[in-house]
């Protein structure tokens, strides 16, 4: 499975280890920059170029990095089709796959040691989607309404009684 990878100059030392934390655990991964350190480079277009790759590659993953992971997860969620997740511990890199199939994970370089950020997204990377009916219910709400922009019906126990 390809993995894409993404940061600004807040995550580039991150992002060279998992580079290889990546390939050694079996993924191929793929850099998509930055490139150099440079203080004042922006994160968006490294992380809409993560989940553009993400969205026309069915079955890959991708990985964006930033200070806090905030505005990374908030840039590749513009990219339709991209269901990005911040992570904080295992249990939400766990969660974000099975219960949101998410396909971008996003870790504050900032936030964790490099150890910590390493089992993060490697963590995200090995779990599955449950495929849950109720997940993938949800799942289907959103990209409708990313699709249409309709508000989808339903969701609280008023509307259910309707």
């Amino acid at each position: 499975m390809r993995v894409f990878l993404g940061t600004d100059h807040a995550g580039l030392e991150l992002k060279a280890h998992l580079m290889g934390a990546v390939a050694e655990a079996g993924y191929e991964p793929v850099d998509c920059g930055a490139f150099d350190f440079d203080p004042l480079d922006d994160y968006p277009p490294f992380c809409i170029e993560v989940g553009e790759r993400v969205v026309v590659e069915p079955g890959s993953l991708g990985v964006v990095i930033g200070g806090s992971g905030n505005g990374e997860q908030i840039a590749a969620n513009k990219v339709p089709g991209v269901r990005a997740a911040l992570v904080w511990n295992t249990s939400t890199a766990e969660l974000a796959r099975q219960h949101n199939d998410a396909n971008v994970v996003a870790v504050g370089g900032r936030q964790h040691t490099v150890e910590e950020a390493t089992e993060l997204v490697l963590t995200f990377l090995r779990t599955p989607f449950s495929g849950d009916e109720r997940h993938a219910r949800r799942i289907g709400l959103i990209a409708e309404y990313e699709q249409e922009r309709h508000h989808p019906a339903g969701g609280g126990p008023a509307d259910r009684d309707r």
